[in-house]
């Protein structure tokens, strides 16, 4: 009988190369499950019983971080999941195991999304009017951000070589899943204001720049300056509410929702595997849809 360990290695290989998850998923995987592993003293897949779990997810709701804070019931989640695919992923090599049905998943608020008003995003977007290269980079970012709804990730890998006029991305997103976006005419002219002012040549759409007062590419832009420049543009343009890039993926949602397009159009553009993510947006569409009722229902009782 395999040790745990091993059947943990096999499943983990499992994720990488025939399910292509990335690396990063595969060591988050590797620590939910060493947590249990651990905390339970699990030898063998036959040590894996009900209470043990029970066990274990009475510690996650009762372990702190080291703020002193608890864990969020998303995060005990998290563990929950894997756990439960880890066991599917025996069941199917005919282990005989505890079932995944018998483990129900923590209860979590409904996701909560915030968003700024359509005025605040223009005068965001509108932020960086200089004309010197950081100035045109940070244009041009948060314009292909609104226009395109990109990760943040997604929008770091892009390579600056590909057809501008024609307006289209390819991007590879979770899962190594690929998909097309598409470049708005305002975030293609800032893209291309901001190349022209380009002389190296790094193969990165998006570039990190020294601080001095002329500035010098250093390599491709990392996730951390993506949050950077978002903040100060937000806080330049007055928005008292805190704006991360993942807002403005939001915010290119809700716009599409609002002006009519189909949910499984807006699932596919922002590249998610289930239309069930793409749901937390509808609620923020109730406001029009509330004028849409006033508008047109019961009318001819009036």
């Amino acid at each position: 009988m395999p040790d745990v360990q091993k059947l943990l290695d096999d499943y983990l290989n499992y994720l990488e190369i025939e399910k292509n998850r990335s690396i990063k998923t595969r060591e988050n995987y590797k620590r939910y499950l060493d947590a249990f592993i651990n905390f339970s003293k699990i030898k063998t897949e036959k040590d894996i019983s009900a209470e043990k779990v029970r066990d274990f997810r009475l510690h996650l709701a009762r372990v702190e971080t080291p703020k002193g804070e608890n864990l969020k019931k998303t995060t005990q989640s998290y563990y929950i999941i894997a756990l439960r695919n880890f066991l599917k992923y025996l069941i199917k090599r005919d282990f005989d195991v505890l079932s995944p049905d018998k483990i129900e998943l923590p209860r979590i608020p409904g996701r909560q999304i915030e968003i700024i008003e359509y005025p605040d995003l223009e005068r965001l977007l509108a932020a960086p009017n200089g004309s010197d290269l950081r100035s045109l980079r940070d244009k041009a970012i948060l314009e292909t951000l609104f226009s395109t709804g990109l990760r943040i990730s997604e929008l770091c890998s892009l390579n600056r070589r590909f057809d501008i006029n024609r307006g289209e991305l390819t991007v590879r997103g979770k899962g190594g899943k690929l998909r097309v976006v598409f470049l708005s005419e305002r975030s293609k002219k800032a893209i291309k204001n901001y190349l022209d002012k380009r002389f190296d040549t790094e193969e990165a759409l998006f570039i990190s720049l020294t601080k001095s007062k002329k500035p010098k590419v250093i390599a491709r832009i990392i996730p951390r300056t993506i949050q950077r420049i978002v903040d100060f543009y937000s806080r330049k343009a007055g928005i008292t509410k805190k704006v991360h890039p993942h807002t403005i993926r939001h915010l290119f949602a809700t716009d599409l929702l609002i002006g009519g397009a189909d949910l499984r159009s807006v699932q596919e553009l922002l590249g998610h595997a289930s239309i069930s993510t793409t749901q937390i947006y509808t609620h923020l569409t109730n406001k029009e849809l509330r004028e849409v009722h006033r508008a047109f229902h019961g009318r001819r009782r009036e």
